[in-house]
């Protein structure tokens, strides 16, 4: 019953947060911002105790770290990096995250998914690269860890039961898309509204992340 109200709660806010955003409105979305992954942390610590129910917690601790950390983005070229950290840091987590769960179908359709992955990857770093100047580490780093969150993704959805299967993958797609659209308008050129696009995917990402995670263990616990 908790789990429900925080999750509502967690709708609406997010609603707020995206109707201040489309208003212009940054200044009061900035002091919204940090209390959003709080609320999914509140869902899975009221759910029925699970295994790898710490690592999820983890994964969105590292998370929240890094949205305060980009509030302040614009201050210090430092904030940046260190939010950078964290979500790398939140995307491994993620990645031993979804190893962790146990497999339900031994299905080995995913490798056929690699080179997909890898165009991803190679696209991307090839459209950027010539405007990274010193962020190319660094953001090649980054890319090659979330390109590797979305491929454990889809060995999920070949390898996990309906209905998470399908939540982690769309979880993932959206967490690439939000970090790449970030990408582009933080190294390329600007995005037409930008925070919108940005924080609609990735809060869309993390919901269904943990969506996938609870009802994936959920059903083991039944």
């Amino acid at each position: 019953m908790k789990s429900k109200k925080y999750t509502q709660s967690f709708i609406v806010f997010c609603l707020l947060y995206m109707l201040l955003l489309i208003g212009d409105k940054e200044d009061m979305a900035w002091w919204l911002k940090p209390v959003l992954i709080p609320i999914l942390i509140s869902i899975v610590s009221v759910s029925e105790p699970f295994k790898t129910q710490k690592t999820l917690l983890l994964a969105l601790f590292c998370s929240w770290i890094g949205d305060v950390l980009l509030l302040f983005a614009d201050q210090n070229a430092l904030f940046f990096i260190s939010g950078l950290v964290s979500f790398l840091v939140a995307h491994l987590i993620y990645i031993y995250l979804f190893h962790q769960q146990e497999i339900q179908y031994n299905r080995k359709s995913y490798l056929k998914f690699i080179p997909i992955v890898a165009v991803y990857l190679l696209v991307m770093l090839s459209f950027l690269w010539d405007t990274l100047q010193e962020m190319k580490i660094p953001v090649t780093v980054y890319a090659i860890v979330i390109s590797m969150m979305l491929f454990m993704s889809i060995k999920a959805f070949f390898q996990w039961g309906k209905p998470s299967n399908f939540w982690v993958l769309i979880g993932a797609i959206l967490f690439v898309i939000s970090d790449s659209i970030l990408a582009i308008n933080k190294f390329h050129s600007p995005v037409p509204m930008s925070s919108f696009w940005i924080m609609s995917t990735y809060l869309g990402a993390q919901f269904c992340i943990v969506n996938s995670i609870l009802k994936y263990n959920s059903k083991i616990l039944a």
